[in-house]
């Protein structure tokens, strides 16, 4: 169990990692409307990984699935110390969570282009800001496992 949960959180992060490198665009400017070379950069992005790459794009779900699987797994089994495996759990449900009940959404969304500007804008910084926060809570739990 212990070893699909750790691969299982670095695939995640692996993920993670090359959707920021198209989410960082949106760090500038902080405020109002990010320019247009900005925006088809990155929808065009989210609409490949989140429309266009079906069936391929129901791995990282599938991921998803597995990798909670497998950290409820250890703590059943008693495979990892239990603290170790309760905060991995946590916070690999808090970034799993965050993706189902927000940022997917949001980069469908995005990836259509049917918004306003503005909205656009939005969408990319809030995408941004949660793949920031699941990037830290998945990295902390990889530390965890390592650790364990």
């Amino acid at each position: 169990m212990h070893a699909a949960a750790a691969s299982g959180l670095g695939f995640l992060l692996s993920v993670l990692w090359f959707d920021l490198m198209f989410d960082v665009q949106a760090r500038r400017p902080r405020r109002g409307d990010l320019p247009a070379a900005v925006r088809d950069s990155i929808a065009a992005y989210y609409r490949r990984v989140t429309t266009a790459a079906r069936p391929m794009n129901r791995l990282v779900a599938l991921a998803m699935l597995v990798t909670l699987g497998a950290l409820v797994g250890e703590i059943v089994t008693g495979d990892v110390a239990a603290g170790f495996a309760w905060a991995s759990l946590a916070l690999a449900v808090s970034a799993i969570g965050l993706a189902a009940a927000r940022t997917v959404r949001n980069a469908v969304r995005l990836g259509t282009q049917a918004d306003d500007v503005a909205t656009q804008s939005a969408l990319a910084r809030r995408i941004l800001g949660d793949h920031i926060a699941c990037i830290a809570a998945i990295a902390i739990a990889i530390g965890l496992q390592v650790a364990a």
